[in-house]
This record gives structure tokens, C-alpha cells and sequence, in this order.
């Protein structure tokens, strides 16, 4: 298959640059994908398109404020997203990092970072990936905390001089979020409000979380011409007993977001059951996959090319994607992390 088969036209002003007001006020288009049919709603009628033996399996991994801003001996900002924790110790953590821009910068320069805090190049892995060493008056963990920005993903515009971002610290994670290791959020999520969540138990639809630190592939262009060429980075994922059970004994699963998908789709076995279990998935689905577990997916608009765009043709066709995504456009959806949903059943 060739990738350029996989775009669509999409006008810059409706790249949301911010969450919406509420969460769950969202635009959610609904897809069915035996009749072909696409209807409008808000995603806080989500819970009105469930019926009894359905089990909703959520993402529950937890952004970090992996993004930092920091200074060159010869004054240039810079900006650093922290990728993987190498090393961890009272005094100091050495991290896997990218920088913008890494052009100039040579091994033992010293970034500076304000309140104290610094990272020392050890080593460079790649053109932008480093490998940093960070020492602050206090622990890193409470630097990051206190100074960390969301990691969020270039579409989305901000100033490396402005302030701390509490909003996107916010927003940019889900209401749901607990095990702390991703770099980017599971998007489909950040429409749950409490008022959701509340509806769905009501109406007894049980939610099972599941994990799967969301690393930097979710970023990375697809440079391959077939599609069959593209390999995705490796991440972490965790299925505890609890979460398989409720999985195994749904009479329909409905996967939010895309992170969600590929863990279950590589853990269930032929007859489309999974064991509790953790591990690290390298799953790239696109048409022609075979969906063992999966019954429904809500997710956002993705952008063209992405092997997330692929994903979502994989599971509900391609023509039917992009008539969907035409469809989007035209009554002006907003997309991508901070953007709109669809709910393909």
C-alpha cells in the first residue's frame, strides 16, 4: 500500500490550538459502519450510544510535564522534551532527551534551566535525541513538577518564553489518569467529564482501565512510501486481572483512543481473549488487520499520513474514513488533541 493513498486536505484554522470550555461539550460524530451512516452529536450523549454488555477500556497512563525550556552556553533558548528516564539517584537523573534546536550544542555544555536546575550533555544518540544529565537544588521529580510544561505536540502553538501553562497542565491529560510514563496523551480520553462517567455507571456500563505509556512514536512522521515499511517504537503497557476479566466477559468492547486499541489487538489471542499481563507492544495497524477484540472505537480526527489515520481506515475502512473526515471538514470539526471525536460502532 502507498502511504500518499492515506492524506486528506485539511484547512490550518481547524487544527484546535485549544481544549474546549468542557470537556465533554466536544463534537462527537457517530459512524456506523454496517449501514455506512454518520450522524452529529456532543459527546456528553456518548452514554445514549452504549447498550448493556458493552465495557468501555480506557487508557488510564498519566502525562508528565515532560517539555523544558533551557539556555545555551551562548544564550539561544532551547526547548527539551524528556523521552526516557535512563538513570535516577538522590543528587541527580539522566534522561533520553530531545532537543529544538540541537544544532552547536557538543558533549559536557551545560544547559541552564531557571530555578536552579541544570543538564549537562553526556552524550548525543541522534541529530536532536541526547543523553542529559540533570542536577537541581532539589529533586528533579519536584522540578519537573513545579516547572514542567505539558508535552504537547507541535501542531499545537505556544510561546517558549510564556509562563507555566497551568490550563494545558490540566487539560492535557485525562480525568481518569493515574500511572505516570507518558510523553503525549491518549486524546480520545480528554472528553470525559465526572458527569460522564457518572452517566455511564448509571446506565451500567462498566469502565476498564488499562496502561500504555504513550511514548514519542505518537509524534513521528511516517517516512516510508509503503506502508508495510513503517516500524513503531516499542511502549509499555499494563492489564491487570481485574481489567481482563471485565474485557474477556464483554458482550461488546468499545476502545477509547487508538493507544487502547493496539494493546488489546496485540494481546488477544485467536478467539479474541486476553490474559493479564504487562509488556511492551511495537503493534502497527493498518487495513488489511484483523480486529480480535475490538468492537467499537472512540477516537479523534488524526492527522494525514499518521499511522493513526491508518488505524482508524483499518477499522472502519478506508472510503468510509475519509468520506467521514470530508464530512468533518465541511461542518467544521475541529482536530487533532485538543479537537473533536468520533465514535465508530
Amino acid at each position: 500500500m502507498e502511504l500518499k493513498d492515506f492524506s486528506y486536505n485539511l484547512p490550518e484554522e481547524l487544527i484546535a490550538q485549544h481544549p474546549s470550555l468542557q470537556r465533554d461539550s466536544s463534537r462527537m460524530m457517530i459512524l456506523q459502519r454496517e449501514r455506512g451512516k454518520i450522524d452529529d452529536c456532543i459527546f456528553s450523549q456518548l452514554p445514549d450510544f452504549l447498550q448493556k454488555g458493552d465495557v468501555l477500556v480506557v487508557n488510564n497512563s498519566r502525562v508528565i510535564p515532560a517539555r523544558l525550556v533551557g539556555f545555551k552556553p551562548t544564550g539561544a533558548s532551547l526547548e527539551i522534551l524528556l523521552l526516557t528516564k535512563k538513570e535516577s539517584t538522590d543528587s541527580f537523573q539522566i534522561w533520553e532527551a530531545l532537543l529544538r534546536p540541537a544544532k552547536r550544542l557538543r558533549e559536557n555544555d551545560v544547559i541552564v534551566l531557571n530555578a536552579n536546575c541544570e543538564a549537562k550533555a553526556l552524550k548525543r544518540i541522534s541529530e536532536k535525541k541526547w543523553l542529559l544529565q540533570f542536577t537541581c537544588a532539589g529533586s528533579f521529580d519536584d522540578y519537573l513538577k513545579n516547572h514542567g510544561r505539558a508535552p504537547l505536540p507541535p501542531y499545537i502553538k505556544r510561546k517558549k518564553t510564556s509562563g507555566h501553562f497551568e490550563d494545558d497542565l490540566e487539560r492535557y491529560q485525562t480525568i481518569y489518569a493515574q500511572n505516570p510514563g507518558s510523553i503525549a496523551a491518549p486524546t480520545a480520553g480528554l472528553h470525559f467529564s465526572a458527569e460522564v462517567m457518572q452517566a455511564l455507571q448509571a446506565k451500567g456500563i462498566p469502565i476498564a482501565p488499562i496502561t500504555l505509556h504513550v511514548g514519542y512514536g505518537t509524534f513521528l512522521p511516517m517516512e516510508v512510501s509503503r506502508v508495510e515499511d513503517h516500524v513503531l517504537e516499542p511502549e509499555y503497557f499494563e492489564i491487570n486481572e481485574e481489567a481482563a476479566g471485565a474485557i474477556n466477559s464483554a458482550g461488546r468492547v468499545i476502545a477509547v483512543g487508538t493507544t487502547t486499541t493496539r494493546t488489546l489487538e496485540c494481546i488477544a489471542d485467536e478467539k479474541g481473549l486476553i490474559k493479564p499481563q504487562s509488556g511492551f507492544t511495537n503493534l502497527f495497524i493498518y487495513p488489511g488487520h484483523k480486529f480480535r477484540r475490538v468492537n467499537g472505537l472512540l477516537t479523534n480526527f488524526h492527522l494525514p499520513q499518521s499511522s493513526l489515520f491508518l488505524l482508524a481506515c483499518a477499522f472502519a475502512g478506508t472510503d468510509f474514513i475519509k468520506k467521514s473526515y470530508q464530512h468533518a471538514v465541511d461542518n467544521r470539526y475541529l482536530f487533532y488533541s485538543y479537537g473533536d471525536c468520533m465514535l465508530i460502532i
